[in-house]
């Protein structure tokens, strides 16, 4: 049955431009993948009867994996599903396939589709506005595969929901958080959904409400970014997540990864404290897939400080340099100051000039220039395959006295003094955390884009300050920039 709908599928994929498509953040569930998702699922014994929710039903995919896997439990009698889709143009292809299922199922399956938006229909309720009288129908089980589709602030979806909203939102995690509340207390939802969410200032709100009202009971990370969804092209990393509606927090989470969405037969499977997946501290969802990534955590964790907490932060360079070339220099002119760039970052140090185009400017806007001084400089972007995320330079204030002002490109990032400078000693000591395979690998543990966010490495955990200028003060004793000759320093400090 659930071939035969995938077959139907793929036919609608293939009649349907992407263009269109994209218009609903339309992304279709692989066979396996719906599979694996209904299998998640702990039926509560002796049920027999239950309400199941598929919040963005598409074709029905994940409604018939669900359903396929109730067909074995032997108490449930009858099935009460609920389907909402939007999108005028596979209703059709959805009702079909809903009513394939009810013909080949023995259960009693009772369908109600719901065309209307599944976020702004329950505006009211989730708001709190409907009042005590009214008690809108809440779930068992949800399954879903939100669209992935960037939102205004301003949107209707996210004028809906302003308590998970901050800046433009995305359609995947406001679904996530309306499904979380649409399910019954010891409910249980499975999604499959973009990884994004689990770090950064940007899904703050949303993390909050959505890890206080449930709680993560299993994650499955996907290692090949690009065969995920079935006949599509897909980048996006991508994870499936179990929760479950419980203010009770449990002690571990199931952590599994496989290669593909075919290969969940050979999956790599990890019991982590559930402390150590959802911190405390920052909020975070720390993403671990074996037993060397538990340690990195558990050993930087024993930190207590953050940069902000010893004086410092992570800032982002000032300079767009695309809408500024009216501005911008090959070569010195009279009144013209350093533009530094990524590419300046050269065997741990910060090199200039390096006869790059645009490496000059002139400016009076004090919103485009900082003061020189001493800087730890940390590229913002890095490529995909690439060996290192975190890469990083050290610049001296005291190698280009003749500069007052100094500027930065937004491709990269620096670590400033929050009141003063830092001291050559201090500067030195972050670079040997910042270059270290540690800092690193926790980096790519907590955020899986190539992105290096400020917020992110405002919020690590770091030694203390006289510690830092300690393991300063050796680096440059010994002059060795090393990623292996940091590994050494770092080691006496966090064991």
């Amino acid at each position: 049955m659930l071939d035969y709908i995938m077959e139907r599928t793929n036919q609608y994929i293939d009649s349907m431009p992407k263009k269109e498509r994209k218009k609903y953040g339309q992304f279709f569930t692989s066979k396996e993948t719906a599979r694996f998702m209904a299998a998640l699922f702990t039926i509560p014994e002796n049920m027999s009867q239950i309400h199941i929710l598929d919040a963005g039903a598409g074709s029905g995919i994940l409604s018939c994996a669900i359903l396929e896997r109730l067909e074995q439990v032997e108490s449930i009698q009858t099935i009460k599903l609920t389907c909402y889709e939007s999108d005028a143009n596979i209703l059709e292809l959805l009702k079909e396939n809903l009513q394939l299922c009810q013909a080949n199922l023995k259960k009693e399956i009772q369908i109600r589709m719901i065309s209307d938006n599944y976020i702004t229909s329950q505006y009211l309720d989730f708001n709190g506005m409907l009042g005590s009288s009214v008690s809108p129908l809440k779930y068992d089980l949800i399954i879903g595969n939100p669209p992935y589709m960037k939102l205004s602030k301003d949107a209707p979806e996210a004028a809906a929901m302003p308590k998970i909203c901050y800046g433009a939102p995305n359609l995947y995690f406001i679904f996530a958080a309306m499904s979380v509340f649409n399910l019954k207390n010891n409910g249980e939802m499975v999604y499959i959904i973009p990884r994004s969410w689990t770090s950064g200032a940007y899904f703050e709100h949303f993390r909050q409400y959505f890890l206080m009202e449930g709680k993560l009971e299993h994650i499955h990370l996907f290692v090949s970014r690009n065969k995920v969804f079935d006949k599509e092209n897909v980048l996006q990393e991508t994870m499936i997540i179990k929760v479950k509606k419980t203010s009770q927090t449990p002690k571990e989470v199931t952590i599994t990864s496989s290669q593909s969405n075919k290969d969940f037969a050979d999956l790599t499977s990890l019991i982590v404290p559930y402390s150590l997946v959802v911190s405390k501290n920052d909020g975070y969802v720390y993403l671990v897939t074996d037993k060397e990534e538990v340690s990195v955590l558990e050993r930087l964790h024993r930190f207590r400080k953050t940069l902000p907490d010893i004086g410092l932060k992570m800032k982002t360079g000032l300079v767009v340099d695309f809408r500024n070339r009216e501005i911008l220099y090959d070569h010195a002119q009279e009144g013209a100051i350093p533009l530094f760039y990524p590419q300046h970052i050269k065997q741990g140090k910060v090199q200039f000039p390096i006869q790059k185009k645009y490496e000059y400017i002139i400016t009076e806007k004090a919103g485009f220039m900082q003061d020189n001084r001493n800087y730890l400089f940390v590229k913002r972007f890095t490529a995909k395959e690439e060996r290192r995320r975190l890469q990083c330079g050290v610049y001296l204030a005291g190698e280009y006295p003749q500069y007052r002002k100094i500027s930065t490109q937004n491709k990269i990032n620096f670590i400033d003094g929050l009141v003063t400078g830092m001291s050559e000693y201090l500067v030195y000591g972050l670079y040997v955390i910042f270059n270290s395979t540690l800092y690193d690998e926790y980096y790519r543990i907590l955020n899986g884009s190539t992105q290096v966010n400020s917020t992110e490495i405002n919020a690590m955990p770091i030694p203390d300050l006289e510690s830092i200028q300690e393991m300063g003060k050796e680096l440059m004793k010994n002059k060795d920039m090393s990623e292996q000759n940091c590994n050494k320093i770092l080691e006496e400090y966090c064991g």
